[in-house]
């Protein structure tokens, strides 16, 4: 059964997909001889903003971009977040069944917390693995075994859920499940690609594999 529960962030839990690609769109803007493109973007999605902002402007000093990213995502941080359906309420029953949870995502600490915050969620968890947290970030499985070893969990009762191969090679080279969410803006068979141990169409889907029972 499962015990401790381990979820990525952006497009798992929190609905960012909007200001994560205007975000993008915005930093962009007037850069690079063609626009960037929501189609670029989206299969990118889930890799540290660093990493993307060199991949996408082809330069190897993108502080002017990253600077620009984060000043328009946080000021339109409110307006534009929200936790997919079900995600508060599910993640209450499995805290109240004292299923460990903890969250370990490719973003920085700042912007996981206000996340977290503003839906409701940041004090159901019991660890908060941030990019900020480890040297190599998802699909190292660094952040997953620093969330085990920060929740006293075994590995063997663990589950990481996640939206991108990212999350699912972690959770592989971490020894542990792995969970595939079908509202991932990459869709379902980009994640059968990655072979999650279970594919989920609704949040809720968790409960019963933690014991916890069902909708």
């Amino acid at each position: 059964m499962i015990r401790t529960i381990l979820f990525d962030l952006d497009g798992t839990i929190i609905d960012t997909n909007e200001l994560i690609i205007q975000s993008f769109l915005h930093a962009f803007e007037g850069v690079g001889p063609e626009p960037l493109t929501r189609e670029r973007i989206v299969p990118n999605m889930g890799r540290p903003l660093i990493e993307q902002m060199v991949y996408f402007s082809g330069r190897e000093q993108v502080e002017d971009l990253v600077a620009k990213y984060r000043e328009f995502n946080i000021s339109r941080h409110d307006e534009l977040v929200k936790e997919f359906p079900y995600v508060r309420e599910t993640l209450a029953r499995l805290h109240a069944a004292g299923v460990k949870l903890g969250v370990v995502t490719s973003k920085i600490r700042r912007t996981t917390e206000m996340g977290l915050r503003l839906t409701g969620m940041f004090d159901l968890f019991g660890t908060i693995v941030t990019v900020d947290d480890v040297t190599k970030p998802k699909p190292d499985p660094e952040g997953i075994r620093k969330a085990l070893r920060d929740l006293e969990a075994d590995a063997s009762a663990a589950i990481m859920v996640g939206d991108s191969h990212y999350d699912i090679e972690a959770a592989h080279q971490a020894d542990i499940r792995s969970v595939g969410v079908s509202w991932s803006l990459k869709g379902i068979d980009y994640l059968k690609r990655y072979e999650p141990t279970y594919i989920i169409d609704d949040i809720r889907e968790i409960l019963p594999l933690a014991g916890v029972e069902g909708k």
